[in-house]
């Protein structure tokens, strides 16, 4: 599969997820440029804006395997990742496999649980594989969390773990629609009599491993290179920050900025890709000073600063 192939195809399951799901062009765009770049993606926002619907449809459109985990209080970490089994026909131990045993997997309302369960999807996330009982088992391919958390100022949640969010390729919000989108959304409702809208299948399983291929093949100037490390450094140079983008947070900015590449149809990554996924990628691997929080500095801030500190290369076409 090419760059065109694979733009076109990602550019069909985006125009079916958005049949159902009410929202800008770009929220859709960064959600898919992390499943295209192999990374997981986390969903801030309040309440009954379409998080879940959204990773729903998604995971439809793509005709994957879908489960999804509704994080409560009480939920343990073998709730999710599985647990041993005694069989008595046997008079063994089996391993029941837990709902991360997915494609694609919803996890809701994850700060409503606390860290220590949490943690569990850890290793599932960055090593697509768990270990139980001194056991390890592969997760299947492709695999992605897809985790929507409500503002930590409501009610009954818990901030994720530091190490955790960094684990998430991208950090977004859906935010309410406008007058024009709340009036499609009450008027395609009316259309149909369930309640739940519903998506259809647009490619399948080996398509999407072929798509998660591709980014493989854009290539990156070494002046873009240059570009993209200058932006994450900068982040560590700003005094309101006390810790800055890591350095797996500068790879995933790497990746995410091919894979937007790629959904443009593009096999090469200009600054304006850098740009338009910097703030998702970036934004929530800052921790920002006791003194900047109390100012109300927030992160994008931070990020936009860089941005224009850091010079623009220009692209010469040879």
């Amino acid at each position: 599969m090419n760059v065109a192939e694979a733009s076109n195809a990602s550019e069909a399951v985006l125009e079916e997820v958005q049949t159902a799901v009410i929202g800008e062009q770009q929220l859709f765009e960064t959600i898919m440029t992390a499943i295209v770049a192999q990374g997981h993606v986390l969903l801030e926002d309040v309440p009954g804006t379409g998080k879940t619907l959204t990773a729903q449809s998604i995971a439809t459109a793509l005709d994957l395997e879908f489960t999804r985990i509704q994080f409560t209080p009480d939920l343990l970490p073998a709730d999710i990742t599985g647990t041993h089994i005694y069989n008595e026909h046997e008079a063994s131990f089996e391993f029941e496999r837990g709902p991360v045993f997915a494609n694609v997997v919803l996890a809701d309302e994850i700060n409503r649980a606390p860290p220590k369960t949490q943690a569990a999807l850890l290793e599932a996330m960055g090593e697509k594989q768990v270990s139980v009982a001194g056991d390890t088992y592969d997760l299947p391919e492709p695999f992605f969390v897809i985790a929507t958390q409500n503002p930590v100022e409501q009610e009954g949640t818990f901030p994720l773990p530091e190490a955790q969010v960094d684990r998430f390729m991208v950090k977004t919000t859906i935010g309410y629609p406008n007058r024009v989108g709340e009036l499609t959304l009450i008027n395609r409702r009316a259309d149909r009599h369930a309640r739940t809208p519903t998506v259809s299948r647009v490619v399948d399983r080996e398509t999407v491993l072929d798509i998660q291929t591709v980014p493989e093949t854009v290539v990156v100037d070494p002046v873009i290179r240059e570009y993209l490390v200058d932006v994450c450094r900068a982040t560590r140079e700003d005094s309101r920050v006390d810790v800055g983008v890591s350095p797996r947070g500068v790879q995933r900015l790497f990746e995410a900025s091919r894979a937007r590449a790629m959904l443009a149809g593009r096999d090469y990554v200009a600054p304006e890709d850098i740009q338009a996924i910097a703030h998702a990628v970036l934004d929530h691997r800052l921790v920002l000073t006791t003194e900047a929080d109390v100012r109300g500095v927030d992160s994008s801030t931070v990020v936009d600063s860089a941005l224009n500190s850091v010079p623009v290369p220009s692209m010469v076409e040879e």
